[in-house]
């Protein structure tokens, strides 16, 4: 495998991006806020603390929490890892067994603000959110407005292909190289093993996508299709397609699905089976990583619902965009397909 062509460019579903633009030229225009995926109890051994960050990445707020409430590290929880170039709100939990809430205002600074603080019986556990809203402003915008608004109009309808975003890859494709090193027998540490296996088979899963981009099958359901339910990630194979979920897909509660790669039976078939069989077999040497290393098959929606989404011009070149995404999606997905950033 050629890994100076780590990243190629996966194919687009709306002719690709025809306007340009800079995003994050100040924190303020990548607002994140995380959506809770259950109510708090008000009571428990674990205080939940919704904090606004800034400049900061989420596990150097952990670490601050830890410090600051005298627990170990692993006492401190949160559902996802948010960007450190951006404005943020999450969710995080303490441990603290039989011990009351310290004056948490006093860990407020430039960075990081605590913005509520509840009890509650569990700790939050990874990937336990609903979804992510995003307001962001795409600055010295240039582009056809009546382009973008075709575009957008298209996303808001069908969607985007749900793309695994490139900072899952490291920069310039790095952890694609990384995890084919550590699958030739290098030593690398637990922690960044991890990071390496996530991004082998996120590469493996875009490149699937970009198949059905290409044939144009990505945003509705074909015989053998495995689809997954738009508020949860529970699956069903649909041998026989009848109209009833032709149009639950078609209304984006049902989306196709394709291979997390690892070990395991496909859980597809027909002409879906052969062309995820075929995508997979170009990178023998990451698939077989894969299974060596023991994960297992899973499926991840082949498209994102784009919920809820707005577009304004605050002036001729700021594009002001919000929207929000499931859990796991990417907002760059939806960037990549509007504007050259």
């Amino acid at each position: 495998m050629n890994t100076q062509a780590a990243l190629p460019n996966w194919a687009y579903a709306y002719g690709g991006p025809q306007s340009e633009g800079i995003i994050r030229k100040a924190p303020d225009d990548f607002i994140v806020n995380e959506i809770q995926s259950f109510e708090l109890s008000g009571v428990g051994e674990h205080a939940f603390l919704l904090i606004e960050k800034c400049g900061e990445n989420t596990e150097f707020v952990a670490r601050a929490l830890a410090r600051f409430a005298g627990v170990r590290q692993r006492d401190v929880s949160y559902a996802g890892l948010k960007d450190r170039h951006a404005r943020t709100t999450q969710w995080f939990s303490v441990w603290l067994p039989g011990k009351p809430d310290p004056d948490w205002a006093e860990l407020n600074s430039d960075s990081i603000k605590i913005l509520q603080a509840k009890r509650h019986s569990r700790k939050l556990k990874r990937g336990s959110l609903a979804g992510n809203q995003f307001i962001l402003c795409i600055q010295e915008w240039q582009g056809d407005k009546a382009v973008l608004e075709q575009q957008l109009q298209a996303i808001k309808e069908q969607g985007v292909p749900n793309y695994f975003g490139e900072q899952r890859f490291g920069r310039s494709g790095n952890n694609i190289a990384r995890a084919l090193a550590l699958f030739a027998g290098e030593k690398i540490s637990r922690n960044q093993r991890g990071m390496y296996l996530s991004a082998a088979r996120s590469y493996l899963f875009n490149h699937i996508v970009s198949a059905r981009v290409a044939d144009k099958s990505w945003n509705h359901a074909m015989a053998g299709d495995a689809l997954m339910f738009d508020d949860s990630h529970s699956f069903f194979q649909a041998e026989v397609l009848d109209e009833s979920i032709v149009q639950r897909v078609a209304q984006l509660e049902l989306h196709p699905t394709a291979v997390l790669w690892g070990k395991g039976e496909s859980q597809v078939s027909g002409e879906i089976a052969l062309l995820e069989q075929k995508t997979i077999q170009q990178f023998d040497d990451l698939a077989q990583g894969l299974i060596a290393f023991g994960l297992e098959q899973d499926r991840r929606a082949l498209r994102s619902h784009v919920k809820e989404l707005q577009w304004n011009f605050i002036d001729d070149n700021c594009l002001e965009l919000s929207f929000s995404l499931n859990a796991g999606c990417y907002a760059t997905a939806v960037l990549r397909e509007i504007v050259r950033v």
